[in-house]
């Protein structure tokens, strides 16, 4: 996680900073599942860090972790409108990938049964917070694509909508970055409290079962 964050640059692009601060601030929700022994999954880390949380009685710890992301607001409306933008974005993303990426598999007619049509899936039934954080994960995968293969009236076209995704989340410039990295340092021993708490009643349910 610390990693993540310590990898924001401002000599980077911005889709790039906004990606290391994405997964730096998303990985909260695996602390949480591993300590919960369960699945750290990618893109349903936050509706499967919900479950968890609801099990142990602590869904305000979770509503904290999406205001740490940004869309504890965000509206089915609004997401609807993102997941517009993100799957245009792939459609074009696709179609200029020539530079190798190790990403390369998730922008393509394989990838888009989990990042365009799994994240509509969410969305639709109501999950809408919770599609965020891998909706904009492709979307930073599509512009960096665009970034490096398509010409730049292309690029500028899909970089204002990648912007107007960002802005909801709160981010409209490298300060702002910086501001929640610090955020989600400062939280971080929060996040080990929870996990710890975790860890301590999976255990006595342990114990239980074998007594």
């Amino acid at each position: 996680m610390l990693e993540f964050l310590d990898s924001v640059r401002a000599t980077d692009p911005f889709h790039a900073q906004v990606t290391s601060w994405l997964f730096g601030t998303s990985v909260t929700t695996l602390v949480l599942l591993v300590a919960g022994l369960k699945n750290p999954t990618v893109r349903k880390r936050y509706l499967a860090a919900r479950e968890l949380l609801g099990e142990y009685g602590r869904l305000d710890f979770y509503e904290r972790l999406l205001e740490l992301l940004g869309c504890a607001e965000m509206t089915r409306a609004r997401a609807e409108e993102h997941l517009a933008a993100v799957t245009e974005a792939f459609d074009a993303a696709k179609m200029w990938l020539k530079t190798p990426y190790r990403f390369a598999s998730d922008i393509s007619d394989a990838g888009r049964p989990i990042a365009i049509d799994g994240s509509r899936e969410l969305i639709e039934r109501g999950d809408h917070r919770e599609a965020i954080f891998y909706l904009l994960a492709t979307y930073g995968r599509c512009e960096h694509v665009l970034c490096q293969d398509a010409p730049a009236d292309v690029q500028e076209r899909y970089a204002k909508g990648y912007r107007r995704f960002v802005a909801d989340l709160g981010i409209t410039s490298f300060a702002d970055l910086e501001r929640r990295c610090a955020q989600v340092r400062r939280f971080l021993p929060q996040v080990w409290d929870v996990a710890e708490a975790i860890m301590a009643a999976s255990a006595s349910r342990c114990m239980s079962s074998v007594i």
